[in-house]
């Protein structure tokens, strides 16, 4: 078995954020938590993903601190997973990536979910990537300033 390249400790924090979420069940399964998925059960059954697989991506979701396992709201004996502030800050991303999808592959008029403003029922608008200033940025406005030995700790 191939061992996983791990990036934990890499310098680049999409390296870093990657390594913790990189994979699509792991998106899927957060994409499916900020829709009110709780259970065990309804991830597996929303998702079709193997139970083996499922229980893997929930510990580690778990063991990343973006999700935390908690008692069944309704008192029974099962468990919930609840995002943590963690993951509740992966809202962005997913949003990104749902605009970025519904951009790219879908053709015009086809219909798929929408995300809307519960308070309006309205589509939300594009995300965009601002500077400090307000002006909207495109790659070539930007720059990685990489880190230099000397600015290690």
């Amino acid at each position: 078995m191939v061992s996983r390249t791990r990036f934990d400790d890499s310098e680049c924090p999409v390296a870093r954020s990657v390594d913790a979420i990189g994979d699509w069940w792991s998106l899927l399964i957060v994409r499916d938590a900020f829709d009110g998925s709780r259970r065990f059960g309804e991830f597996q059954r929303s998702l079709g993903v193997a139970k083996n697989i499922l229980t893997a991506r929930l510990r580690a979701l778990v063991a990343g601190g973006i999700l935390e396992s908690a008692p069944a709201s309704d008192g029974s004996a099962y468990r919930e997973y609840v995002l943590t502030a963690k993951g509740e800050a992966l809202f962005p991303v997913i949003v990104a990536l749902r605009q970025w999808g519904e951009e790219n592959f879908f053709a015009p008029g086809e219909p798929h979910s929408e995300l809307v403003d519960r308070r309006q029922g309205q589509p939300l608008r594009a995300l965009d990537v601002l500077a400090a200033d307000g002006r909207r940025l495109r790659p070539d406005d930007t720059v990685v300033h990489k880190v230099t030995p000397d600015e290690r700790s």
